[in-house]
């Protein structure tokens, strides 16, 4: 594709229903919920339930706890790695699985032991594959493993404190590193999650369920893709960022907001066809089979804040050439598995962008009761070509949110949803998948009828987020057969 024709997206192509959910947040022994036994009887609930598209957040390692901050735009969370399997498989001690379960030195150590004891035993063919697995993504995991491995050797410090030949990269200490078995223990712990995420997406596309996954427009400053590509992100001689992005004031925040990562240097990024975009996805098209970019207003201007001011209010929007950016993406790729988040103070020219390529944009229902009946969050004001939610990961659950609203408000909602008194989630449910949108996806929280301690992300909180867990003891069959109901009813199954 050229010269920014349009296309439909595939994600789009009937009426279908999802559920939002992290794996972190599945139930399980550790700290965390893992890719195993429990994520496949998620999917076997959700398939119960009408559900075809399991909806999770970014499943780097998270920095800070937040998915949304990764050390890498590539890499895989070892902590969603579920050792019970592998201990089925006979690559782990039910011990070693047991202390890995709630430790992550303990985890790192069992995930090195399961390689060293393939490699005693002569297993070929899983060496073989983990072999193949570094080839295959040789473009990223060489310099995430060295990432990695300095930055544990360095007690953790940001790499642009660490010596010079460690920080600038020379090629030979960087060599020496990559051939040490802790760089390759950084590199099975890579090769297992990823064979273990295909195994799961494979459980689940079996049984006629789609993964939906989430990219952050932006990287985190310190990581590995920064570090290994300094040259693309507008940094000083000391690898520093010279501008950060965040968005301007607004109504909600006097002085915007500062998140701090570092732009892109886009003109170097086009010269070579953006390829470290193109290699980005890449990763991404293996993982999921559709992606929501993440503040995709980015791709055709970044606000730009020098990096000393304290505060968002001094910064101006930044041209992005994300027409350009898009056509590389679509001339290697294909059709684009692309969902626009285009929530906000968005402008005439995003939307413009996001349908020259046909991108399906979002619709959150939590947003649509100012008054005005125009709203674009209605569900009366959908279009097919879009994704539309109760809320998202940002937002509060229904039950939560129902709760909070002010009378002025919620007099509004009662009118709208009538059994929101009763039943808010369901209410809010009812709304989103009756609607024209062609997919909706309802967060798992709301299923559940879940209040506001089950909420995901509160946005300004730099605590107290990214740690909600179900119990199994949570999901009434009663919820999963009503759910199922409502797909079937508003033609959300396959027939």
């Amino acid at each position: 594709m050229t010269g920014g024709a349009s296309r439909r997206a595939p994600v789009l192509d009937r009426r279908r229903l999802g559920v939002l959910l992290h794996p972190s947040s599945l139930p399980g022994e550790g700290p965390k919920g893992t890719l195993g036994a429990e994520a496949r009887r998620f999917v076997d609930v959700l398939r119960a339930a009408g559900v075809t598209v399991w909806q999770v957040l970014p499943l780097g390692p998270p920095g800070g706890g937040s998915p949304y901050n990764s050390p890498s735009a590539h890499a895989g969370d070892p902590g969603l790695i579920d050792l019970a399997d592998l201990v089925e498989q006979g690559w782990l001690g039910a011990s070693e699985a047991s202390m890995g379960a709630h430790d992550a030195s303990a985890r790192r150590m069992a995930l090195w032991g399961a390689r060293l004891r393939l490699a005693e035993r002569g297993e070929a063919a899983t060496m073989a594959a983990f072999e193949d697995f570094k080839r295959d993504h040789k473009a990223w995991l060489p310099d995430y493993c060295a990432y990695e491995c300095l930055k544990a050797e360095r007690g953790g410090a940001p790499w642009w404190e660490w010596p010079a030949a460690l920080k600038d990269r020379d090629p030979a200490t960087i060599a020496a590193l990559l051939g040490s078995d802790v760089c390759e223990a950084v590199a099975f712990e890579q090769f297992v999650f990823f064979r273990q995420w295909r195994a799961l997406r494979d459980y689940a596309r079996a049984r006629g369920l789609r993964f939906f996954g989430d990219v952050p427009i932006f990287v985190a400053e310190d990581s590995a893709d920064v570090w290994a590509h300094r040259e693309l992100f507008v940094l000083d001689a000391h690898g520093r960022p010279e501008i950060v992005t965040g968005v301007p004031p607004d109504y909600f925040s006097a002085h915007g907001q500062r998140w701090g990562n570092p732009h892109y240097r886009w003109a170097r990024m086009a010269a070579d066809g953006f390829s470290w975009w193109r290699e980005r996805i890449r990763t991404q098209r293996e993982l999921f089979d559709w992606i929501r970019i993440d503040h995709f207003r980015g791709f055709v201007a970044s606000w730009a804040i020098p990096a000393q001011a304290p505060t968002a209010a001094g910064g101006e929007w930044m041209p992005v050439p994300g027409d350009a950016l898009l056509t590389a993406l679509a001339d290697a790729f294909g059709e684009l598995p692309l969902i626009a988040e285009d929530l906000g103070l968005i402008t005439d020219d995003v939307y413009s962008l996001r349908d020259r390529y046909g991108l399906p944009g979002m619709r959150v229902l939590q947003f649509a009761f100012d008054g005005d009946p125009k709203n674009p969050h209605l569900p009366h004001n959908y279009v097919a070509h879009c994704v539309a939610y109760t809320g998202t990961h940002d937002n509060d659950t229904s039950a939560g949110w129902s709760a909070a609203l002010p009378e002025t408000q919620r007099e509004i909602v009662r009118a709208y949803l009538p059994d929101t008194d009763e039943a808010p989630a369901w209410a809010a449910m009812h709304a989103v998948i009756a609607s024209v949108a062609r997919l909706a996806v309802v967060p798992w929280q709301d299923v559940l009828g879940l209040g506001s301690g089950a909420r995901m992300n509160t946005p300004g909180l730099s605590s107290g987020n990214w740690g909600f867990r179900f119990q199994w003891s949570d999901v009434l069959d009663s919820a999963v057969a009503r759910l199922a109901r409502l797909a079937f009813l508003y033609a959300r199954v396959e027939t």
